[in-house]
């Protein structure tokens, strides 16, 4: 029976980018949303900004603009690096909304009345020339336990002690530089320990990962405390109604701000309200966080939620934190990457693919490896997945672009088929690596059942294309249902891959148990491109480097060369160097691939012919494991044309194509530019 799920993803705030820390959360979510999808289940995504708090006041106030200038700058920049990303958010909300303001009042309202919030006097630190309270990160000083100069007001960086604002030496305020004093105020607090029992019971069917159960085991054992959910003005968020002067701490609505979206959704779409929020059995409810969040949602949140007569979620999926190179986000080491930067240079799908090949359903730290990466996705998406579709879909198209009747190994597909509620599997737990190896296993036996069936050499004798097109017509269908399984995370090359095999053929999960026979299909598009190291490298360069390096990353993004960068100092011959006089020996010419084969007895060379212009030439070429031939003939490569011809056991190479690589990431021909014609000189 489909199932009806409401998902969310933790709010990114809105004091600054989005950066791959919030693209990870995004993307495991967004599999798990497209999915369920496919599986023929009512899943909604919402999500929102997190607008509220002392930070964004401080930074409006910095910028010279208001609150709400800030947040609604901040909401269209993250909006937009959503969608760069695909995520498909069936609703985008903000915390600072209509809806969020009144279920936050409602929800304090009925926890009010029930007696679970409590007013007591607090001591804080104050700023009297700012005339603010203070937040415990707006204090720095120097750490009580080992004397670490310039530590914040809650906890040391560098021995891990923590402690209050009041015993750090030397404190100062981050927002004027003066020395705060401590002052009293009376705060609200949710009296969280009141919840003991139901908090307890609910983890034991929540689902939580073991080490989220037993990090909370340690907090109940040292005792749940109250909550201060109340903040001294000024403050950005919304007023207490019963305690003028008082706002919401952001932590209180900001969860509500879940509520708040839905809501804003349910009233475009006509949704029943309370089937989503007050019943735990008519739909589902699930939260994707990380881990340093996890607190507010298995302990604060289901509380606050039961208190005021609400369902609790079904599931809180934890995640662990993003590493890069093995290093923690940082400015100064270049690895704070946003997401706006990443899609400067490439495209969503790889960074996806690779976020999904490493997520588990464990709280593990992942760390993205940026040389892992370029090989992985270069190796796995089109090494492996595009290449099946790519190799047998000119066969198709040269007999009449109709596939075959019937499948020449029909029990082979029904391999692929089989696993496939294993991977569904795979995916409703979240652990997308053990789905996506799973896959690639079956990719290589998919290559290796086109290599062995050479529909290339099948199709020179006229007389056999009807069984190269059965050939290509079985590595279609391994295709298609690879993809299937690939599609949450591909969601683009999917899309392109549908243009060309039918708008239904990736309709829904079970559709791959039937074969695509005998139907027409488009002419086959590029459906996806080798990352380039050089770009990746940009990710990480700083900016005087990326001032400094050539222009590939600019072009990448925008398929138009930048503008030149000033010319370096010229520096005298170095050892190793060569001078112009030898370079320009090198005849090279632009040059059209008009046949390609693969060579019997190599597993590395390709059989090039090529146009110059006034003759044709052959060349061999070590490129196999980069380029099938088909998607060869036609392309424009560079030669050296005056390079001696060189004998070799399958035949004279009459020259040379000229490629790049780097170790891990496979071979990249280099091409000649639109426009040019066989045999014209580069220079």
């Amino acid at each position: 029976m489909p199932r009806t799920i409401l998902v969310t993803s933790a709010l990114p705030y809105a004091n600054g980018p989005l950066h791959f820390g919030h693209i990870i959360e995004a993307v495991q979510t967004d599999i798990w949303v497209r999915f369920q999808k496919l599986r023929g289940n009512s899943c909604l995504y919402v999500c929102a900004e997190d607008t509220h708090g002392t930070p964004i006041m401080i930074r409006a106030q910095q910028d010279g603009i208001t609150p709400e200038q800030l947040i609604a700058a901040s909401a269209s920049a993250h909006a937009r690096d959503y969608a760069g990303f695909l995520i498909g958010f069936d609703h985008f909300h903000s915390t600072h909304s209509a809806e969020n303001r009144s279920y936050t009042d409602a929800l304090y309202t009925v926890l009010r009345d029930k007696g679970v919030i409590t007013r007591r006097s607090v001591r804080q630190s104050y700023d009297e020339q700012a005339g603010m309270f203070l937040p415990d990160r707006y204090v720095r000083g120097t750490c009580p336990r080992c004397n670490t100069p310039d530590q914040y007001g809650d906890s040391c960086e560098s021995c891990g002690a923590t402690y209050s604002p009041a015993d750090l030496k030397d404190a100062l305020s981050t927002v004027t530089g003066t020395t705060p004093v401590l002052r009293d105020s009376d705060h609200l607090f949710f009296k969280l320990g009141d919840f003991e029992t139901m908090l307890r019971d609910w983890l034991t069917r929540s689902g939580l990962q073991e080490s989220v159960k037993a990090k909370l085991g340690e907090w109940f054992e040292s005792g749940l405390k109250d909550w201060d959910i109340s903040r001294d003005a000024p403050y950005f968020g919304f007023e207490i109604p019963d305690a003028p002067g008082k706002y919401f701490y952001v932590w209180f609505d900001a969860p509500i701000g879940y509520i708040g979206a839905f809501a804003a959704l349910a009233a475009k779409r006509g949704l029943d309200f309370d089937s989503y929020w007050r019943s735990e059995t008519q739909t589902e409810l699930h939260h994707f966080i990380g881990k340093d969040i996890s607190y507010f949602h298995t302990l604060f949140w289901p509380a606050v939620l039961f208190g005021a007569g609400m369902r609790r979620p079904t599931g809180v999926h934890v995640h662990g934190f993003l590493t890069v190179d093995g290093q923690k986000m940082s400015k100064s080491r270049g690895t704070f990457i946003t997401a706006q930067r990443y899609l400067e240079l490439l495209p969503p799908e790889p960074l996806r693919y690779y976020f999904a090949a490493k997520l588990t359903g464990g709280v593990e730290d992942i760390d993205l490896n940026l040389e892992d990466f370029t090989a992985r996705v270069n190796s796995d998406i089109v090494g492996k997945l595009v290449n099946i579709a790519s190799r047998c879909a000119p066969f198709i198209e040269r007999a009449g672009g109709h596939l075959a009747d019937s499948l020449p190994e029909h029990a082979l597909f029904l391999e692929f088929t089989a696993v496939r509620e294993r991977i569904a599997q795979l995916y409703e737990n979240r652990d997308t690596a053990a789905a996506i190896r799973e896959v690639m296993q079956l990719a290589d036996r998919a290559n290796q059942y086109v290599d062995h069936q050479k529909p290339w050499q099948v199709a020179k004798d006229p007389a056999r294309m009807e069984e190269a097109r059965a050939i290509a017509t079985q590595g279609i269908n391994l295709f298609r249902v690879l993809l299937m399984y690939l599609a949450p995370v591909l969601p683009k090359i999917t899309q392109a891959a549908a243009s060309w095999l039918g708008a239904t053929a990736f309709a829904s999960w079970d559709d791959v148990e039937a074969p695509l026979l005998g139907t027409a299909i488009g002419k086959y598009p590029q459906l996806a491109s080798r990352v380039d190291p050089a770009v990746v490298k940009q990710l990480v360069a700083s900016p005087a480097t990326i001032a400094a390096a050539p222009a590939v990353a600019a072009q990448a993004a925008t398929g138009k060369p930048a503008a030149a960068a000033p010319a370096a100092p010229v520096k005298t011959q170095e050892p190793g160097m060569i001078g112009m006089e030898d370079f320009a020996k090198l005849d090279l010419r632009a040059a059209k691939v008009i046949e390609a084969a693969r060579v019997e007895g190599s597993d590395k060379l390709l059989q090039l012919k090529l146009d110059l212009g006034d003759h044709q030439r052959q060349v061999f070429s070590g490129i196999s494991a980069s380029y099938a031939p088909e998607q060869l003939v036609g392309r424009f490569v560079v030669v050296i044309a005056n390079l001696a011809p060189r004998k070799m056991r399958f035949g004279v190479s009459e020259g040379m194509v000229l490629c790049a690589s780097a170790p891990g990431s496979g071979v990249f021909l280099l091409s000649a530019d639109t426009g040019v014609q066989p045999g014209m000189k580069i220079s």
